[in-house]
């Protein structure tokens, strides 16, 4: 591993690579990190049994798109908020006939913000549908997979293709000073006393619990390590 102030890079094979995350993923989880962006983190990092022009790059692609606006959020289509918008003005005027002004304004500018916001759901809809189009098909073929939110940046790429030893590099940086010095410390006790890391890989369950008597085996990290000391 390398550690510079740009974060904590690792050149390899692929399991060599996942291996790296996994490091990483332990060390925040020892620092007490528990949050939404340690979660997507997790989610995203690279798996063993993942592709990395694949799996990676559909949850990159995902991780990347923009965000949802308010009227998404309450789960309301643009053309909810547009029908929404329209009872809103016709409360306007009724208000006005019945000469409260006060009330009249106050359901013009409610109309007027669900137009606003019907638009922005439709804006967010069609420029992530852009966004798809060309992360997939253009900004992959220029770029490393990325990850980036308020706890981790880091991308991974591959190097060497068609040399017939394929290798990745996998650079990853805390954002917060403090926790990446950590960080760093963690993954430097990693080193010094970790004799083998065991990759983390997905239970194959479904054979096993078919045959009557046979027991499940657990993952190590059900045991809550994922290595053993010399």
């Amino acid at each position: 591993m390398e550690e510079s102030i740009s974060g904590f890079k690792r050149r390899g094979t692929w399991d060599e690579v996942v291996e790296h995350g996994e490091r990483i993923t332990r060390a925040l989880r020892d620092a007490d990190v528990d949050s939404t962006a340690f979660d997507d983190w997790d989610e995203w990092r690279p798996k063993s049994h993942e592709r990395l022009g694949e799996d990676v790059n559909e949850k990159t692609a995902q991780q990347a798109s923009v965000g949802e606006g308010e009227g998404e959020k309450a789960g309301k289509t643009p053309n909810d908020d547009l029908k929404t918008a329209g009872e809103k003005l016709s409360r306007s005027y009724e208000r006005v006939e019945e000469g409260d002004n006060e009330g009249a304004v106050e359901s013009w500018q409610d109309s007027i913000n669900y137009v606003a916001r019907a638009a922005d759901s439709a804006g967010r809809k069609a420029l992530r549908k852009v966004e798809d189009t060309v992360y997939r098909n253009v900004m992959t073929q220029l770029a490393p997979y990325y990850f980036d939110n308020e706890l981790v940046s880091a991308n991974i790429q591959r190097v060497g293709r068609g040399s017939g030893d394929e290798r990745f590099v996998f650079e990853v940086n805390v954002n917060d000073d403090e926790l990446k010095s950590m960080v760093s410390e963690t993954l430097r006790d990693f080193e010094d006393e970790i004799d083998r890391w065991h990759i983390d890989t997905p239970k194959e369950t479904e054979v096993a619990e078919a045959v009557e008597g046979v027991e499940v085996p657990t993952t190590d990290e059900e045991h809550g390590s994922n290595w053993t000391t010399n």
